[in-house]
Order: C-alpha cells, then structure tokens, then sequence
C-alpha cells in the first residue's frame, strides 16, 4: 500500500487522490481470534503508517478497507462436508474483524469447482451471519477484551519489524524482485504443513477422527475441449467485427506511453480495451517494452524435516530417504522432478509445498515458471534430466493438459518420464488420466512423505 502511494505522488497526484480509493484482500482461516486480530491491527498499521509518511488531509486515507476471502487451503477432500463449518467459522473471523466484503468459498473447492448445490450454501453462510445473527449490527464487538487487544498489539509489534525490514531493503518492490516475501511465505507454508503431515495440527476427519466410510459428492465437470472451442470463437467474433486500424492505433498507444513515463499507462490501455483489443494483446504490447517478468523460484530447505522431526515420528522420514539413497545406488543419482504449472493456474502453495518437502528428503527438485504450456514443461523436462514430472492442478484443467503434457513428452523421445499429478482432482477423473499415463495421483490432504515415497517405489519398479 505504502509502494502504490509512493508511486501515485511520483506521477504527480496526491496521498488523498489515492489512498480512499485503496483495498486491501485478506485471506481469513481458521485461527479464528488471530484473525479477528490481523484485520484489527492491519486498520492500526495502516492508519499510523499513511499517517506518518504521508500526512493526508482528508481522514479517510487513514481508513483500511479491506475484501476478505475465507481459505481454500483449509478446505478437504476428506469428510467434505466438515468445510461447511470451517467456512463458516472463517467467515464469522472476517465479520468480527471488520471486512467491508466477504468472499466464501464452497464446501467442494478441495476437489473441483463449486457446483450450484455447494455455491448457494457458500452464499446462505454470508446471508445467515448478515440477516440472522445480528453479529454485524456491533462495530469491533471485541475491543476491549484484553486477549483481543494484547493479540492485536502483538500483532502489530511483530509486523511492524518485517515492514521495517522492507523499508531498509528500499521498498516492497526490491523485495519482490529478490524473492523475499515469497520465500517467507513458502517457508511458512512448509512448516504448517508438515505439522499437519505430523499429526501435530488436527485436521478432523484428515488427520485424526477420519470416518470410516467414503462419502460420495456430486461434483462439476468442466468440459476444457468445449470452453476453448466457446471462448476461440468469441474471440473470432471480436476480431471479425471491430475496427481493426483502431485496435492497431490503440495497440501503439500502449506502447508509446510504456516507452513515455510522461504518459498514462493505463489510460492508453482503457482506450485499447474500449476498441475491443484483446489482454494478451494488450500485454503483448507492453511485452514489447518491458519484457516479462518471471519470479525468482528457489526451494526451501530445511524447514519442513526441522519442523516434522519436532513430532517425534522421525522413522516416517527415515523410510522415504532410505529408498531415496537406494534409488541413488542403484542409478548413480537423485531422483529429480520439476515440480509444474500448466495453464491459467496461479496458485502454487501446493505445488511450493511438495518442492520443499521433497527436497529436504532428498529429491533433486526443479521449480518451472507459472502458467506453461504443454510443449514448455516437456521441453523443461528433457533439457533438465529428470525422472518425473509433478503436476499440480487446481483450476480444473487437467484432463486436457495432462494428457498433452504426455503426448509432447512423447514426441521428444521421453516416454520413460514418469508423469504423477496432484491438487484439486475429484477421483472421478482418476481413471482417466491413469488411462492417459499418470502414474500416480495425489489428492488434498495427502502427506508429503506418503507423496515422496510412493514416488520413488514407483521409480525403482520402473
């Protein structure tokens, strides 16, 4: 937030033109008083920070506003209707802290996209915490408990160092670009998980109290051959009907004023989005000047045996770097995967998560950029030498570009590279894509070392 005022002021506007307008997005999970506490000492931070750096006039650029989102993280294949009461625990956080707006997610998003049935409970949840509790009717319901305020303090105080940090770093842009936030996310994300794969953190019905019987849930299908045939044909439609030599004006637009500091980026681009121009085209036209920006991907090591190794159920590692030592003798090498993105699928906790822990028990791990194609992670995959490639999924589309990834490998001469999957998959679509060549398949809430191991017995049996 501070970043984006810095730069307004450099173009010329001032801290009261820009930081009203400002919002921010929370995830809310299920430390409940914890997230009561980081929305309440997030309005703290901001309003001392602008406060002191910027000194507005108008009152309201001190106010935080804030969209929320409960996690898709907590939610689980096991058990799945356990989500509707993680979601609604999440949510209650969010209006307790604060939010302006409220986002819940749906009991089935472990699995698939959210079908009408699981959306309009996601939607009842917000409707019955708004109508029937009176819940939002109390601004701040918990100022003054003294949990709560200390809580919030502490909060405070310990943010307050990172930001500190970032500012003697020169900036939340520096940081950004020498990958500091995410390794900090991604560190944190391993250790939660491997306390989760411990036993240490309860998951009910994951973890611990697992039923004893498989529940069977209706869930969406998406037909990816239908919605690229759909969206190529209304991008035909677009091209076929709009004013071409205006597209092209608009198109260099974008790109002198990405050559022109003096000049408004964005205003250049609404004029080439109002005369039907494309975002890639868009974006390509931007490409043109700055390039494309590709995160820093480094794994975490470490942290997720340090972590796991506190539960007391050190032999579980043991096991899986025993047959990752007989893997080695036996082919002169570590087993090595590039962990993979395919697609418009941006989100890689899970996919951060299964680098990290393999690599601390023993795996050579390569990280490939976001949203490949197909034909680049194959590419990826031979030029590195690896033994597999691990895709993960959680935008619906892998039935269409798993079985691609397996036909380019294929084509460049890698058959032998074996092909396992995991993320947000219903098992009805398991049989497919063991039919497709997927070796292996591994759902929400699957435990790292399990992961691990049944890749390198799979490996060795090859």
């Amino acid at each position: 937030g501070l970043e984006y005022i810095r730069c307004a002021i450099n173009r010329g506007l001032s801290v009261d033109d820009v930081a009203p307008r400002l919002s921010f997005f929370f995830a809310i999970g299920m430390n409940f008083y914890m997230e009561i506490a980081k929305l309440r000492a997030a309005r703290t931070l901001w309003a001392t920070l602008v406060k002191k750096h910027f000194n507005p006039k108008n009152p309201k650029s001190l106010l935080l506003r804030t969209h929320t989102q409960t996690s898709g993280w907590s939610l689980t294949e096991q058990d799945m209707y356990n989500n509707v009461v993680r979601t609604t625990v999440e949510a209650m956080a969010a209006v307790m802290g604060g939010a302006q707006s409220l986002h819940t997610n749906s009991f089935d998003e472990a699995v698939a996209l959210p079908t009408e049935f699981s959306s309009r409970i996601a939607r009842n949840t917000q409707l019955i915490l708004q109508e029937e509790t009176g819940i939002p009717a109390v601004v701040d319901p918990w100022g003054g408990s003294h949990m709560m305020e200390q809580l919030t303090d502490d909060l405070v105080a310990e943010a307050m160092k990172i930001i500190d940090e970032v500012e003697e770093k020169g900036g939340m842009v520096r940081c950004i670009e020498e990958g500091m936030p995410k390794l900090r996310i991604e560190e944190s994300a391993a250790r939660r998980q491997a306390s989760i794969d411990s036993g240490k953190e309860v998951i009910v019905g994951v973890n611990k109290y697992k039923p004893t019987s498989e529940q069977k849930t209706d869930v969406l299908k998406i037909d990816n051959k239908q919605v690229l045939a759909s969206q190529k044909e209304r991008l035909a439609q677009i091209k076929a009907s709009r004013d071409a030599a205006a597209v092209k004006a608009a198109l260099e637009g974008v790109t002198a004023a990405a050559k022109d500091d003096s000049k408004n980026l964005l205003a250049a681009a609404i004029v080439a989005a109002k005369a039907r121009a494309t975002l890639g085209e868009i974006t390509d036209a931007m490409e043109s000047v700055f390039g494309r920006h590709v995160a820093t991907n480094r794994v975490v090591q470490g942290v997720y045996n340090e972590t796991y190794n506190t539960s007391g159920r050190e032999d579980d590692l043991k096991a899986v770097t025993d047959l990752v030592q007989q893997f080695e003798q036996k082919n002169g090498r570590r087993p090595r995967i590039l962990v993979a993105k395919m697609g418009q699928d941006g989100h890689d906790r899970g996919a951060k998560v299964i680098s990290t822990g393999f690599a601390d028990l023993g795996f050579d791990v390569d990280i490939g950029p976001l949203f490949r194609t197909p034909a680049e992670v194959a590419k990826h995959a031979v030029e590195s030498d690896v033994h597999v490639v691990g895709v993960s999924s959680q935008a619906a589309g892998h039935r269409t570009l798993i079985p691609q990834l397996i036909q380019q490998l294929k084509a460049e001469g890698a058959e032998n590279i074996v092909v396992i999957a995991g993320g947000v998959i219903p098992q009805e679509d398991y049989d497919e894509l063991y039919k497709a060549g997927v070796a292996l398949i591994f759902g929400p809430g699957s435990p790292v070392p399990m992961c691990a191991r049944k890749t390198v017995e799979h490996l060795l049996r090859a």
